[in-house]
This record gives structure tokens, C-alpha cells and sequence, in this order.
């Protein structure tokens, strides 16, 4: 049997790239094709270090070779990964607000996901790992971060820094707290328009005492809106963590959300997807799993945008319990859900250690309005 490069480049012609949107050929990842009789070799270079879109990569490539050119064919894969270049991404280069070294946002494209609990959980677990952590709470029409902080009745005090009265967060188990939430009566709905809620959010930001901070975390609203801009043109956001349940109708708008970050003129870097409601376990049976909302739908999502899948929190009961009463499931010790907690918090600590390594800092867009609509350029 006589292989040829071109029947082989063919073959990999069918293969798409996770997250690039083009096949491999188009995409130039395939970088050189070696035959020698039956023997194949071909290189390939990706951008992520992911190692699930590693295995797959390698083993499409062999699927691919196999159906199409030759099913006896004896396929190496040799994979090589490279970081994009670094003179394209100089367009996002900004500085850090002094103080706080990391800006993580944690969004959903739709309400309902979990988001303000994987916000929550996901602080103490970095407190409890010795991080300085502080959550603001930018969900302006349904602020939920001082219930389960149990601090709704707290309000912040006014302190002196370096002559200017700022804002000193509220504080509970090591995480620094502030939220609309803090300046509403709890009946009291919240009816502002965009610019209003913009003013309030840049004052919780930048007129509070944050002090040091390895990660500031920001709860936004769900979906993908005027907060969301408003929240980006303020802030350099070191990544963004989108949470999803398994169901295609969450699985939809969690796609939007990501495409939302990763858009030319927003560029900022999505460190992966955390499913929530992954699976439910019942009390008394602790090693039995349902899928009941679907299973693994945020991990093929994942792999199909070609960012990591964080983590799986379960569907228990004890989540939402601990969370209403202002303890969340992440202060109890050796439980599966504080396993779980911890093992997303890992995650996201090591996708944003590896976007720090790979990327220049992020920078606030820039938005102007152009014929009634929101337009957005990169500063």
C-alpha cells in the first residue's frame, strides 16, 4: 500500500481543532507529515495544554488516517504545544489595580446555575488554602452574597487611607465582603437603569479599602449585558470562570457567556467551566449518582470551546441548606461536596497561574455608543 502526504493531509482535512473553529489543515497545526511503507508519522502543534483535547487530537488523527487512507497504517502522533504570540496579544497589556493581584469574574448565561454558590465556596476555599480573598457581589438586581456570608445585617464602615474616606469591606471566615445588598433595605427592589447600577459598582470598586488581595472575585448578574461592559471597562479581569448545569437550555447560554469573553474586542482569557448540579446524590446512598439534568454536558462543552472543565459540584441538599443559613458546604471538612469545592478551587488557582504565565495582564475596554448601540474597542 503506497500512502501519500496528500491522501494523509486530506484525511486530516475532516478533523476540526477544539476551540479554533477550523480543521486541522486550516488551522496549520499540522505542522509535518513523515511516511515511510505503512508507517505514518505526523506532527502536530495546538495552543492548549489541555490533555483531554491532547488525546483527542491524537486519537482523531489515527481515526481519521485509519477510515480514509489506510486501515493497517501503523500512526504516530507527536504533539507539541505552543502559546499563541505574544505580539498579537500586546493589545490587551494594562495596569493592575495596586493591591490585588488577580481579578477572577465568575458569570452564567442564564440565572438559576448556582453562580453566587460557586462564587462563595469557591473564596472560602481559597481563604482556607491561605490566599487574601474579597468577593463583590455585582449582581445589582439580586445580590445573594451576604445571606451566604451570613452578614445581611452588617453594614460597611467608612475608614481613612492616605486621607480619602473609603469603604471597609465587610469580613467573614477570612473573605472580604461588599455587595448592594449591604446599602438596600431586604424588601426593597433595586430599579435602577444601566448608568446608575455602573456608578454603584465603580463606587464598591474603587472607593473601598480592598487592601491586599491575591484574588478578587466578581459575581455578575447572569446573562450578557450592560453590567457585564460596564464591570470590563472598570476593571482589568485577570480571567473569567462561567458556570453551567448539564441541560442544553444552560448549556446554550453558557456558550454565549464564553464567546461573550473570548469576543476580539474584549479578550479576556476564560480559565474554564465549573457544571453545576452535575449529578445528585442521595443522603443515604453517598456512592450513588443520578444525572438528572444530563450528564457531562458542561465537559463535552468544554472540550468542544477548547477551555478546561474546572469542576463537577454535586446536587445536595446540604449545598443549599449551608448556603441559606450563611455557612457554606466549603467550611465543612472532609464532606463530598467540600472535596468537590476544593478540588474546582485548585483548578481555577492552576488556570490562572498558567494564563499569568502565558499572557500579558489584561486591560479595561474601552466603550463608547454609536447609534444607540454599545460599541467596544480594546484601549
Amino acid at each position: 500500500m503506497n500512502i501519500t502526504k496528500e491522501e494523509v493531509f486530506k484525511a486530516l482535512s475532516t478533523i476540526t481543532v477544539a476551540g479554533e473553529g477550523k480543521n486541522m489543515v486550516e488551522a496549520k497545526s499540522v505542522k509535518n507529515v513523515v511516511i515511510f511503507g505503512d508507517e505514518v508519522e505526523v506532527d502536530l502543534v495546538l495552543s492548549t495544554p489541555a490533555m483531554h483535547i491532547k488525546k483527542r487530537a491524537e486519537v482523531d488523527v489515527m481515526k481519521a488516517i485509519h477510515e480514509q487512507v489506510y486501515e493497517k497504517a501503523k500512526v504516530k502522533v507527536n504533539i507539541k504545544i505552543e502559546a499563541a504570540a505574544k505580539e498579537n496579544l500586546n493589545l490587551i497589556k494594562g495596569k493592575p489595580i495596586p493591591g490585588i493581584k488577580n481579578i477572577v469574574a465568575v458569570a452564567s448565561g442564564k440565572g438559576g446555575v448556582g453562580k453566587s454558590t460557586v462564587t462563595a465556596n469557591l473564596a472560602i476555599s481559597m481563604a482556607k488554602m491561605g490566599f487574601k480573598v474579597g468577593v463583590l457581589d455585582a449582581d445589582i438586581y439580586g445580590p445573594s452574597i451576604p445571606i451566604m456570608f451570613d452578614v445581611s445585617t452588617e453594614r460597611p464602615l467608612a475608614v481613612n487611607v492616605e486621607g480619602k474616606s473609603k469603604m471597609k469591606p465587610v469580613e467573614n471566615y477570612g473573605v472580604k465582603v461588599l455587595s448592594i445588598g449591604f446599602f438596600t433595605q431586604p424588601d426593597q427592589a433595586v430599579i435602577w437603569r444601566g448608568p446608575m447600577a455602573a456608578k454603584a459598582l465603580n463606587q464598591m470598586i474603587f472607593d473601598a479599602a480592598w487592601g491586599e488581595l491575591d484574588f478578587l472575585l466578581l459575581d455578575l448578574p447572569p446573562g450578557t449585558g450592560d453590567i457585564h461592559l460596564s464591570i470590563m471597562q472598570s476593571l482589568p479581569i485577570t480571567g473569567a470562570v462561567i458556570v453551567s448545569t448539564p441541560q442544553n437550555v444552560a448549556l446554550a447560554d453558557a456558550k454565549k457567556g464564553v464567546a461573550m469573553f473570548k469576543q476580539e474586542s474584549i479578550q479576556v482569557p476564560v480559565l474554564g467551566i465549573v457544571e453545576n448540579m452535575a449529578y445528585f446524590t442521595p443522603k443515604e446512598l453517598p456512592q450513588h449518582k443520578y444525572y438528572i439534568f444530563g450528564e457531562k454536558g458542561a465537559a463535552y462543552l468544554a472540550e468542544d470551546l477548547g477551555v478546561s472543565l474546572l469542576g463537577e459540584i454535586p446536587l445536595v441538599q446540604s449545598i443549599r441548606e449551608a448556603g441559606d443559613i450563611g455557612r457554606p458546604a466549603a467550611l465543612q471538612e472532609d464532606t463530598p461536596t467540600q472535596i468537590a469545592f476544593e478540588e474546582l478551587t485548585k483548578n481555577v488557582i492552576q488556570e490562572t497561574v498558567k494564563r499569568n504565565d502565558a499572557l500579558p495582564p489584561t486591560e479595561a475596554i474601552k466603550i463608547t455608543t454609536m447609534a444607540g448601540c454599545a460599541a467596544v474597542t480594546s484601549k
